[in-house]
């Protein structure tokens, strides 16, 4: 008999998930297990009143969902793996001076990694399913992710990390909904999480400013350098390097006769470069750590559209394969602030081809 382990946050979004699956297990005699993941220690300044996959009360949000919907649950502890692989890479991502996302890291390790494996061997699973807004179809001959119906909510930004073997096992069953339609479903079934806020923090910085975590990994508390103009000019003093992130415009308190904005950030030297906003846009930039969810890129030279951040605008590019691991990305128009760290993701209409992390300017 088929066995699906529903990952579930206490959110609506898994909670829905796993209801909708519960209701197909029904129909169909397949198994349904809820897994909540314990990806940090409770407690702490700010997880009292934090609302994240990782709050304390996370657990039992999720764990009443599962009684509710009459599907076995189990707490899995995967506090090591996310500490080494989420939170220990975001503090020296920033102390290497780029911005990192987390969110994809934790997809790209905990839960397509480390659940996927963990929930096939341990629970004797088929497939891993997650409350993520995005659709996966089969067709000639391969796996194809493709975006979610909902486009304000579509989380494939977040997942051009999947290659073909995750994405075998993988199943989003709120790939053809909308948020409002997954708010009245939860509604419908009485479901705990149905009015819960959805978080906007980073889940292991429920205080919201990460200069609290460097100081506390890495012992980080900053030391100022200066702030250059694009002539090399100092133009100011900035309080640590790692503070800072390539498009910031606010704390630092420099004028360049206009609003000015972090260009580039030089942990070697303790300095950050600004710049006016027409001097951070860019149309050229390289990525590392190139992953298509085919497997190989559609071509050496390909076109497609490339978005820089979740929210982003997409932009028409032409994308040239430099060595194994490397691509040049040259847009139509220019993007903005392209950060070093983020992840810069590849489209041709509704499908998302695969993606990489942005990296230093030469």
């Amino acid at each position: 008999m088929p066995r699906v382990v529903a990952a579930m946050s206490g959110g609506v979004d898994s909670s829905v998930a796993a209801a909708l699956l519960a209701q197909e297990a029904g129909e169909t005699g397949n198994e349904v297990i809820g897994v909540w993941m314990r990806l940090h220690p409770d407690g702490g300044e700010g997880w009292e009143e934090s609302r994240s996959c990782c709050s304390p009360d996370a657990h039992d949000d999720a764990r009443r969902v599962a009684s509710l919907i009459g599907i076995p649950f189990f707490a899995l502890n995967l506090e090591r793996a996310f500490e080494e692989r989420v939170i220990d890479a975001f503090a020296d991502a920033y102390l290497a001076g780029a911005t990192p996302n987390p969110c994809q890291a934790c997809n790209q390790y905990i839960k397509f990694d480390e659940l996927l494996r963990r929930g096939l061997a341990a629970y004797g699973a088929d497939q891993v399913a997650t409350g993520h807004y995005a659709r996966v179809e089969w067709r000639e001959g391969q796996w194809h992710l493709l975006r979610a119906a909902d486009g304000n909510k579509d989380q494939t930004y977040f997942l051009w990390v999947l290659d073909q073997e995750q994405l075998s096992h993988t199943r989003f069953p709120l790939g053809e909904l909308t948020k409002p339609e997954v708010r009245r479903i939860a509604a419908d079934l009485g479901l705990p999480t149905a009015a819960k806020p959805e978080s906007q923090e980073i889940c292991f910085v429920p205080t919201g400013d990460y200069r609290e975590l460097l100081a506390e990994r890495r012992g980080y508390a900053g030391e100022p350098g200066p702030i250059l103009d694009a002539t090399g000019q100092r133009v100011g003093t900035h309080s640590g390097y790692a503070h800072y992130t390539v498009g910031q415009r606010h704390g630092l308190g420099v004028a360049l006769g206009e609003a000015a904005y972090v260009r580039e950030v030089r942990p070697a030297s303790n300095s950050i470069v600004v710049g006016r906003r027409e001097e951070v846009a860019a149309r050229r930039f390289r990525i590392d750590g190139r992953r298509f969810v085919a497997g190989d890129p559609p071509a050496e030279r390909f076109t497609a559209s490339v978005r820089i951040r979740h929210r982003g605008t997409e932009v028409d590019c032409e994308v040239t394969c430099v060595g194994d691991d490397r691509l040049l990305v040259e847009t139509a128009d220019p993007v903005w602030a392209p950060a070093p760290g983020q992840g810069a993701v590849f489209y041709r209409g509704e499908e998302c081809l695969g993606g990489g992390r942005i990296a230093p300017t030469a």
